[in-house]
């Protein structure tokens, strides 16, 4: 199994982070001309789709990828656990989220895609390793991946909110391995532009079925930026067992410049 070497990055910079607010607003109001093009992304075929909120965000921020993936014929699920305080939420070992998934999958029969933002995607792919058997794939948005946590503007917030020391012995050994490739399909969508997140950490490493999917955006609009959720859309299409890497030839490599691998 690949694993990823940390890199020693410096946090974004003061200037991304204080634009994070007004470029994700006008993200987020780029939508509704969006919507047209977005509704023309593959349809999807009814399987669960859990979505994982960011660091401190709770399910409501993660209502318009849950309405646009429902339109688009995919069954999407809140995680139903408040606000994302780390173990706080999920429990000590992850108890409460896996739980979560256990109950979508015995509701619907079928595997679970997980799409997690910021933190969200470092526990999804965390989720995927204690049930693989009920994962389909995972995408993560801007999501901590390998590296250290202090290569974020939100590791001091993190320590404080979530009672997480990042040098405790347990909370490194979780670190190597959310630094180890996903037992399943795993696709992680990044910007050069993000405000809280090094987005040299936001990538998975190279492997047989990862990929990463560079789009132009800041961190808080990663979930409303039209960009991702086409290729979220994307992703979410492939038939279940047939997961091949992104396509950006063409037109798409405007808009999605790279892998970043």
């Amino acid at each position: 199994m690949a694993t990823a070497a940390i890199e020693d990055v410096s946090r974004p910079s003061l200037f991304l982070a204080l634009t994070e607010l007004p470029r994700a607003m006008a993200e987020l109001g780029s939508m509704p001309w969006a919507s047209p093009i977005l509704m023309q992304a593959p349809k999807g075929d009814g399987h669960p789709v859990l979505l994982l909120p960011g660091f401190m965000a709770t399910e409501f921020s993660m209502k318009p990828l849950q309405t646009y993936l429902d339109k688009l014929g995919y069954n999407a699920f809140h995680w139903e656990l408040g606000r994302n305080l780390g173990p706080k939420a999920i429990g000590h070992n992850g108890e409460h989220l896996i739980a979560r998934l256990e109950q979508i999958y015995a509701e619907t029969g079928r595997k679970v895609s997980l799409v997690g933002w910021s933190l969200g995607g470092t526990l999804s792919r965390q989720l995927s390793r204690r049930r693989p058997d009920m994962v389909r794939q995972v995408i993560s948005l801007g999501s901590p991946i390998v590296g250290s946590p202090k290569s974020t503007n939100a590791w001091r917030a993190y320590q404080m909110l979530t009672g997480h020391n990042i040098e405790d012995p347990d909370v490194q050994a979780q670190l190597a391995e959310s630094h180890e490739v996903p037992p399943v399909p795993s696709t992680a969508i990044f910007s050069r532009q993000d405000g809280v997140v090094a987005w040299q950490n936001s990538r998975e490493p190279k492997a047989p079925q990862t990929d990463n999917i560079e789009v132009k955006g800041s961190h808080c609009g990663l979930g409303v930026n039209p960009t991702v959720l086409w290729a979220i859309a994307d992703r979410l299409a492939l038939p279940e067992g047939e997961w091949t890497p992104f396509e950006r030839g063409g037109l798409k490599s405007l808009i999605y410049p790279s892998s970043g691998h």
